[in-house]
């Protein structure tokens, strides 16, 4: 249970979300490390509440396994509740199932809901997104939990082990560098609202900033990103060149390193950007269009 009124809401809108982690749990199993892949499952939920103008509340998970392990389980749940913690909501419930022959011995699978409020009228994406608005991005932690099919066809192709030196960054493993786990927004996008400024945020999930940022955008607007302002950290830049990814299909299936985005009027940027933090980079504007994303800059570099 959960009293909306002792939380200080007067007249709420309940919003939900729910999600999972994807293959990213392949990676966690062949690394036997499983304390942060809570934190995945949370942080892929509540990005998606805050971006909708909601305060996280509550969540809930969902651990499915063959074979119950209580060390893999314990370290699973204990990341989910670090996460919760993170974004500031309770975590006040959850099932566990064992389902042999579903599931191979040491696999599992999870899913996490969450369920959040804002008042009436201050749900986002706001009506007044304008031509002219600033888009202001806010770095990736690395990943996150989208594209890693391919990541771990890569990762299989070239013969990789991923308890090897990560081939972007000698001081992790490659395991250790993949499971990084997905940066949580919450604090910084509630801090952002409480100013009133805010038009619309995008959580930069599967599809990239191509496919995530037009859903919050009028359709007859497009946002031009400056790619020369986000360069590509070095596992995406692996990851690019590894594979042979092209700029615009890298932009529609990672997040290339930004993992949320704002949208605030241009005389209101600055102040955004200052609730947001002092990582908060501001990638480009929005103008006429046709409901796309057009990346300017140096293709070629990227």
């Amino acid at each position: 249970m959960f009293d909306l009124r002792a939380a200080g809401y007067a007249d709420p809108v309940l919003v939900a979300a729910t999600d999972g982690v994807g293959t990213k749990l392949k990676i966690a199993t062949a690394c036997d490390h499983h304390d942060t892949i809570g934190i995945d499952l949370v942080a892929m939920c509540v990005n998606d509440l805050v971006v909708q103008g909601a305060e996280p509340l509550f969540f809930l998970d969902y651990f499915s396994t063959g074979r119950l392990s209580v060390d893999i389980a314990e370290s699973v749940v204990a990341g989910v509740a670090e996460g919760c913690r993170i974004a500031g909501c309770a975590l006040i419930g959850g099932e566990t199932a064992e389902m042999p022959g579903v599931y191979e011995d040491g696999d599992y699978d999870l899913a996490g809901f969450a369920v959040g409020a804002a008042e009436r009228g201050r749900l986002l994406p706001r009506d007044d997104v304008a031509a002219g608005d600033v888009i202001i991005g806010l770095p990736a932690s690395g990943l996150h939990s989208n594209g890693f099919s391919l990541v771990r066809r890569l990762v299989a192709d070239l013969g990789l082990a991923f308890d090897a030196p990560a081939p972007f960054d000698a001081s992790r493993s490659l395991g250790e560098a993949l499971l990084e786990p997905t940066r949580i927004y919450v604090r910084e996008a509630l801090a952002a609202m409480q100013g009133g400024t805010v038009k619309a945020f995008a959580h930069i999930t599967g599809g990239g900033i191509i496919e995530n940022l037009p859903r919050v955008l009028p359709d007859e607007l497009d946002a031009v990103i400056d790619i020369d302002a986000m360069p590509l950290p070095p596992v995406f830049r692996w990851l690019q060149s590894a594979g042979g990814i092209a700029v615009e299909e890298m932009a529609r299936t990672f997040n290339c390193g930004i993992g949320f985005v704002a949208v605030t009027a241009p005389e209101q940027a600055a102040a955004v950007a200052g609730l947001l933090g002092a990582d908060a980079i501001e990638l480009g504007r929005l103008q006429p269009g046709s409901g796309s994303v057009v990346l300017a800059g140096d293709l070629a570099g990227w």
